[in-house]
């Protein structure tokens, strides 16, 4: 009768352990706004993607100290006022307790200046933009930084013995950054910025740009833009004639251009990558990418480095959670990222710290051969 007794209470006591934990866990709600329409739609959508799939992994396995994940995307079409509005919308309505996934120069600049994430303390993991951005609290993001694929371009492009460069750039409040950047990295390479022309933000008008660098062409032109702006861009300016070596930074979308363009416009083009390649098994992190998408029928939109890149922010999000224990707060979301130091996902490394919230240093050129493939 005793024993009896000692297994009811132990019984008793697991069960009210278990039920402490349940009323512990927690629906975690993620809140994207990004371009789910428009002209950079396939990239906002890829990156959803990128995320779903984590978090389905990770609910399918129990969750994080039995806390779950609930991804809920906003389209604000590329536009920064919608952007705004849509997470005034998602932060009143659905109560994420972080944000993810936004795309735009404009946009972000306009979410940072409305003071939203330091109003509802809220951190936001991952963002595209195509300027360089000082340190903001609360802002966070899984790949190098804009000033890093500078460099990386320019250093390649003296290795090859190119020192006449042109910039293509997007107008805005951060271009004067960005020429700075590209001036600097310009010197250490012994190269010059012979030609420089914009486009309109939010747009793929680039008539007047081609223009500038039909009149005396410089050997290699960089693109800062967006896909859309860079693959209007490619094609104008190869009809046009324009012969000049052509490389990208990461926000141009390599699989949004290779619809548009044809494999002679494409050939030869490269463009600075941010993330591991989601085509190739090169280390722990790509394999478990693409054991989930084999497992995963009917995606939303075809693989890509944005969905890789969705995918890290996803990561990072759930380590982020798994680092608060029983009670994560929109509060210790930042607090967690902060200490995030060398987190390794599986040979690709992110590392926050108070004043450094940019995760990463990794940088590799992408080039399309006349076949229109990619290769490294």
């Amino acid at each position: 009768m005793k024993s009896m007794s000692i297994a009811v209470r132990a019984l008793v006591a697991s069960a009210v352990l278990l039920g402490a934990h349940a009323a512990h866990a927690a629906q975690i709600v993620v809140g994207q706004v990004g371009p789910m329409s428009g002209l950079e739609a396939s990239q906002g959508r890829a990156y959803a993607t990128g995320m779903q799939l984590h978090f389905n992994a990770v609910n399918k396995a129990g969750g994080v100290n039995g806390h779950t994940f609930t991804l809920v995307r906003r389209d604000d079409g590329g536009r920064p006022e919608d952007t705004v509005q849509g997470a005034k919308a998602l932060l009143a309505e659905d109560k994420p307790m972080v944000l993810a996934g936004f795309f735009g120069t404009k946009n972000i600049a306009d979410l940072v200046a409305a003071g939203l994430l330091e109003k509802d303390r809220i951190a936001l993991v991952g963002y595209r933009t195509a300027e360089i951005r000082p340190e903001t609290p609360y802002l966070y993001n899984v790949r190098a930084t804009l000033r890093d694929e500078v460099n990386k371009l320019f250093a390649h492009l003296a290795t090859i013995g190119i020192t006449q460069i042109g910039l293509f750039y997007e107008e805005g409040p951060g271009a004067s950054a960005l020429l700075a950047a590209a001036e600097d990295a310009a010197k250490r390479a012994k190269a010059t910025l012979t030609h420089k022309a914009s486009y309109e933000v939010g747009t793929a008008k680039v008539t007047p740009a081609v223009d500038v660098f039909m009149k005396g062409p410089p050997q290699a032109i960089i693109m800062v833009s967006t896909g859309g702006a860079a693959a209007a861009f490619i094609e104008q300016y190869r009809a046009s004639g324009g012969a000049a070596q052509l490389f990208a930074h990461s926000g141009a979308d390599i699989e949004q251009m290779s619809k548009r363009l044809s494999e002679e416009q494409m050939s030869g083009v490269a463009i600075a990558q941010v993330t591991p390649s989601p085509y190739k098994i090169a280390n722990r992190l790509a394999k478990e990418f693409n054991d989930l998408v084999a497992k995963t029928p009917n995606l939303e939109v075809p693989v890509s480095y944005s969905m890789m890149e969705g995918y890290i922010a996803a990561k990072v999000i759930v380590e982020a959670v798994r680092r608060q224990g029983a009670r994560p707060t929109r509060e210790g979301m930042a607090a967690a990222l902060d200490a995030m130091d060398n987190y390794d996902l599986g040979g690709y490394v992110v590392s926050f710290k108070p004043n450094a919230r940019s995760g990463s240093r990794f940088v590799e050129l992408s080039i399309i051969s006349g076949s229109g493939k990619i290769r490294q």
